[in-house]
């Protein structure tokens, strides 16, 4: 089936997020409230990334659930003629780096056969990203919006899932299913633990924006492995 999908007509994805603010102390009362409960059942069923410990200790973790995080880069990639060309949204205001990207979706990824792809996105990316929009106030554009849709009227991709065959025992990681395809590892400079220090303590966006971008570069390579078909050269993608 994936061989009868138009690759132009799929648009890679991957996003970067981190804790809404700095540290815990930064938060209002209401909010501080709030994640205490949510630090409390973290540490009464921790799970293999969650370990017991106070709200402030646990306050690392804020960036992976969107009411206490929020998304600080979008990096897409989109095959046309022949190359992949990636593009990436990025920047501390995250109202106006989901304003444009809702921009593009709206313009470009609008009709019944276009496809978002991405690792895990059907849990994380794609909810993540329209969650944020509606705390932002923006209307979600119907690429992702799931509301009254029947399954296979939801035209998302997700490289992870694609991998279960229908097995939900376990989870495989973007850099494990790159090593056994023989694609150079997106996780050779930073990792997803690490985005929240590099932004808030480091501020270094681009190196965010980098490896975001690899991610990108890697989920499409993965999809293409899925279909039997080579990976794309270095000199065919392309930075826009």
């Amino acid at each position: 089936m994936l061989n009868k999908i138009e690759i132009e007509n799929v648009l890679f994805l991957d996003i970067e997020t981190v804790p809404a603010v700095a540290a815990y102390s930064q938060l209002n009362e209401r909010m501080q409230k709030l994640w205490n409960r949510k630090a409390e059942r973290l540490s009464a069923y921790p799970s293999q990334s969650d370990e017991p410990g106070s709200p402030e200790q646990l306050y690392n973790r804020a960036g992976i659930y969107a009411e206490f995080g929020k998304i600080i880069c979008i990096s897409v990639g989109a095959y046309k003629k022949g190359e992949l060309r990636i593009k990436s949204f990025a920047g501390d205001d995250e109202l106006e780096l989901l304003v444009n990207f809702a921009g593009l979706l709206n313009k470009h990824y609008n009709k019944p056969e276009h496809l978002l792809c991405a690792h895990n996105g059907k849990e994380f990316d794609f909810p993540f990203i329209a969650r944020r929009m509606l705390v932002q106030g923006i209307p979600i554009p119907a690429i992702l919006d799931l509301s009254g849709k029947k399954p296979w009227e939801v035209n998302h991709l997700d490289t992870m899932e694609l991998w279960k065959f229908g097995d939900y025992k376990n989870y495989t990681s973007l850099e494990l299913l790159a090593a056994i395809f023989n694609i150079p590892t997106p996780k050779d400079d930073i990792d997803g633990s690490q985005v929240a220090d590099v932004y808030y303590n480091e501020k270094n966006l681009p190196r965010i924006v980098h490896y975001c971008s690899k991610d990108v570069l890697t989920v499409a390579q993965i999809f293409r492995c899925y279909r039997g078909e080579p990976l794309i050269e270095e000199n065919a993608v392309v930075i826009v």
